[in-house]
């Protein structure tokens, strides 16, 4: 029986082989000793979680610094009342009163009506008379004569007012006497005003001050009776007239506040602040001469030398004209009732489109 033949591991060492492109091995580099990687990806496996935790401070660190210090708990109520009353304190705000004042008060004119001391006041002036300024008016007395007076005037009584009149003395130019005062308002800046036509009515001449001091004569443009209303146009203007700003009241409500700014007794102008009593009411005259309807309602203060100034809202805007007060009495005084005409009827009667 054959056996296997048996073999040993031969001792010689192998032959070398050339290397060739596929298996060469490129050289590693002197600075990166071999397995230094190895060591490192395995001393990061074992603190993977404190490697974690530092890189989550890192991040949150760079948050804080990025944005700043962290945000301050929200103010409180009492220390946001405390922070207003201060700020208030230190530069108080102008009352709405004040502003609308301020607004309306360029537009505001007295209005006289100037008749002669010898008329009777039976030939007022007519829409569309053009009369020439009278300058005899304009003299004072024992001006333009040199002559002493000769006799002491004579007095009548003025039947608009039924207050004496003095008479010109001789040798002396008649003064105009006034027949009415009010106030207007200009709705148009080439010096078209608004006023009430019981100021004006029966006067001969009319002249209104405007808010910058200057005098004029002005002309009756038209009347419209059935709202006591009246157009003038000043001859002359200022430089730098603004005419007042009006609005509906289509959305004017009773406890609105509003303004009423004029001349009562001639003193003025004058503001006084109240608020919408009603709309659309009706005065009677003590006379029982006239009836006004659709009229605005309100318990600002106006006396006599009110008529014909502007009510206006809290924006200064002209949502009516100022005709009359109530009084129970005969006293022709306020007692917390006036009535104002709606701005529509009066621009309507002006010429102007309605809102």
């Amino acid at each position: 029986m054959k056996k296997a033949p048996l073999y040993s591991r031969s001792r010689r060492a192998p032959e070398p082989v050339e290397p060739t492109a596929a298996t060469a091995v490129p050289p590693q580099p002197a600075s990166a000793p071999a397995g230094r990687w190895q060591r490192l990806k395995a001393r990061a496996a074992r603190h993977e979680r404190v490697l974690w935790a530092l890189a989550v401070l890192a991040l949150l660190g760079g948050t804080f610094v990025w944005h700043g210090a962290p945000p301050k708990a929200p103010l409180t109520f009492e220390q946001i009342d405390h922070l207003v009353r201060k700020s208030i304190e230190e530069k108080p705000l102008a009352a709405a009163e004040s502003k609308a004042y301020e607004k309306i008060l360029p537009s505001v004119v007295r209005v006289v009506g100037l008749m002669n001391p010898e008329d009777d006041g039976d030939a007022p002036v007519k829409p569309g008379d053009a009369k020439a300024p009278d300058k005899s008016f304009e003299k004072g007395p024992d001006k333009g004569t040199g002559k002493p007076a000769e006799k002491q005037a004579e007095k009548s009584t003025d039947k608009a007012t039924d207050k004496p009149v003095e008479k010109a003395e001789a040798g002396k130019e008649a003064k105009p006497m006034e027949r009415g005062v009010g106030t207007g308002v200009v709705i148009i800046d080439n010096g078209t005003i608004l006023t009430n036509l019981h100021v004006v009515l029966g006067a001969h001449r009319i002249k209104v001050t405007f808010a910058d001091g200057l005098e004029s004569e002005a002309r009756l443009i038209s009347v419209m009776p059935e709202h006591d209303l009246a157009v003038l146009r000043a001859l002359k203007i200022p430089d730098d007239l603004f005419a007042a700003t009006m609005r509906s009241t289509a959305d004017l409500r009773p406890g609105d506040h509003v303004m009423a700014v004029g001349f009562p007794f001639g003193i003025g102008p004058s503001a006084s602040a109240g608020v919408v009593s009603g709309l659309k009411r009706e005065f009677r005259s003590p006379e029982g001469e006239r009836v006004l309807t659709n009229l605005i309602q309100f318990d600002a203060a106006a006396n006599p030398g009110n008529s014909g100034g502007p009510l206006v809202t809290m924006d200064g805007e002209v949502v009516g004209i100022v005709t009359a007060i109530l009084n129970p009495t005969k006293q022709r005084v306020f007692v917390g009732i006036g009535f104002a005409v709606p701005i529509e009827n009066a621009a309507s009667g002006a010429g102007m489109p309605p809102f």
